[in-house]
């Protein structure tokens, strides 16, 4: 049974249609990154899966229907939203007494070893923490429950780099034991490809494109290229293109290196320039070079 489960998944707020039909498997264990520009319903389809708002299609989380399970499904899952839940008044060592009183799989000694390792006080109230102390503590918080599924919502945001290296840290080596499944929602698609199995791109409330990472390795290359080879290189069909250092970086889609090493440099796209192309090819927005539209290769991002 797959950890989520999402069929034709729907949700309006008046004439704006935040999902339109979104479809999506996610198997136990694996970690997901649902990446979008803001605006793509990411936020919208994670409310729903935490059954804090109404849908229309099929959705089911950890084998439960998330708007009439919610108590049950939160008894396995864990949140944590793009801002601050954490009341501002309460203190650190409060909410470790909350948590240890009122959820039945947290690990209180847990929670304090994680605690142990950053610089928060013990007796030091939410508001008086920086913001990344808060996350560090919504983070210990969190990673001292059991639970199976752990779904974050832009968790770093406003966080500076080291904050953000630390978290996604102690995410892999405190909490991530592959029974775990985790699924991050973000527009930062640099900070996180180390850390995804798969990947799966929104854009306008529809699911554009998903894989695993390591479909995505073998099946993507992109060569840099001067202006001689220019014109053999785009007689091979790539699906975009763009100007970088003199050169021109072409990214293609299920062509073999080999074809390619002639040409120029070639090496592996980074997910966000794969995540550029896929945004760029969907209808309505710009073409990816001014004055050259590649052209699709047959199956690309599908």
């Amino acid at each position: 049974m797959p950890c989520i489960e999402a069929r034709d998944l729907r949700k309006s707020y008046g004439a704006t249609q935040a999902l339109a039909g979104v479809n999506l498997r996610v198997e136990e264990g694996r970690i997901l990154g649902l990446i979008g520009p803001n605006g793509a319903g990411k936020t919208t389809a994670l409310n729903a899966m935490l059954g804090l708002i109404s849908y229309s299609g099929e959705l089911r989380v950890l084998g439960r229907n998330p708007w009439t399970e919610r108590e049950l499904l939160m008894r396995d899952a864990c949140f944590i939203a793009d801002v601050a839940v954490l009341p501002r008044w309460l203190r650190v060592c409060d909410a470790l007494d909350f948590l240890a009183g009122t959820h039945p799989r947290f690990n209180r000694s847990r929670a304090q070893d994680f605690i142990a390792r950053t610089t928060i006080p013990r007796t030091a109230r939410v508001r008086e923490l920086s913001k990344g102390m808060v996350v560090q503590l919504h983070l210990a918080l969190v990673m001292a429950i059991d639970a199976s599924l752990l779904v974050l919502d832009e968790p770093t945001l406003g966080l500076d780099i080291l904050f953000r290296k630390q978290f996604y840290d102690s995410l892999l080596n405190d909490y991530y034991d592959r029974s775990r499944t985790i699924l991050i929602a973000t527009h930062q698609v640099e900070e996180v490809q180390h850390v995804l199995s798969d990947v799966l791109f929104m854009d306008r409330g529809r699911v554009v494109f998903e894989a695993s990472m390591e479909d995505v390795e073998s099946r993507y290359v992109e060569v840099l290229v001067g202006a001689e080879p220019l014109a053999a290189a785009r007689a091979l069909h790539p699906i975009a293109e763009r100007p970088l250092f003199g050169r021109t970086a072409l990214l293609f889609d299920r062509v073999d290196r080999a074809q390619l090493e002639p040409l120029g440099e070639v090496r592996t796209p980074g997910l966000a320039d794969l995540f550029i192309a896929v945004m760029e090819n969907q209808p309505g927005r710009a073409a990816s070079a001014p004055g050259h539209a590649p052209r699709r290769a047959e199956g690309a991002f599908a």
